[in-house]
């Protein structure tokens, strides 16, 4: 077995904060509403489509506004991560971090939580693959580089985009309702939890 993480919405709690901010720019820049929603999952390079027609605005305003969002957001654990990456850990489970952030904005995450990067095997972000989200490129990166098939791997998403994503790579695949209800995600998912309160290696052997 190997398990593949998501990070925004999966190990951190920061969906929540990111809707906030994409809502804000989609709505004053764009005119649409729920924008957050919209690109959830997406890359920052993915997101330029939606700004074809004034891709100044983009880079001149809103990535300069995105970057100091991320150095001050909270980065706080969603309930039971870290004590479920760690069990993962102990009992010799191979693990990876996929993500669609870049590595600048993970830094940020690793002056919040320094242990991050000891409990994991890999974190693959953004700068380590060509295709975003719902493309499996990124999984399919990370089974290479913890050495596992797509039978044998367990991805954890919270978006819809990463949910195919890994679906697509042939893995199964736990979907996390802190972006999207349990409903939305339950045709989707061999398994849909709140959090990781009380999720131990155990729920995951029977997949």
């Amino acid at each position: 077995m190997i398990v593949l993480f998501d990070f925004d919405g999966v190990i951190a709690d920061t969906e929540s904060q990111y809707t906030v901010f994409w809502n804000e720019m989609g709505k004053k820049h764009l005119g649409a509403e729920n924008f957050g929603l919209t690109i959830k999952g997406q890359t920052f390079k993915q997101i330029t489509k939606y700004f074809a027609e004034n891709l100044s605005v983009l880079f001149d305003v809103i990535e300069p506004q995105l970057n100091e969002f991320e150095v001050n957001m909270s980065y706080d654990y969603v309930p039971g991560a870290l004590e479920f990456i760690k069990e993962l850990k102990a009992a010799g489970i191979r693990t990876a971090i996929v993500t669609s952030s870049h590595n600048v904005k993970m830094a940020n995450a690793y002056r919040a939580h320094p242990e991050l990067p000891g409990l994991v095997d890999a974190i693959l972000t953004s700068n380590d693959f060509t295709k975003s989200k719902p493309d499996p490129e990124c999984f399919l990166k990370g089974m290479e580089v913890l050495g596992g098939t797509p039978e044998e791997t367990i991805v954890f998403e919270d978006s819809l985009h990463g949910i195919n994503a890994g679906r697509a790579a042939g893995a199964k695949v736990i979907g996390l309702t802190t972006t999207n209800k349990s409903e939305v995600l339950t045709p989707l998912c061999d398994m849909v939890i709140d959090d990781f309160v009380g999720f131990s290696l155990k729920d995951i052997e029977s997949l």
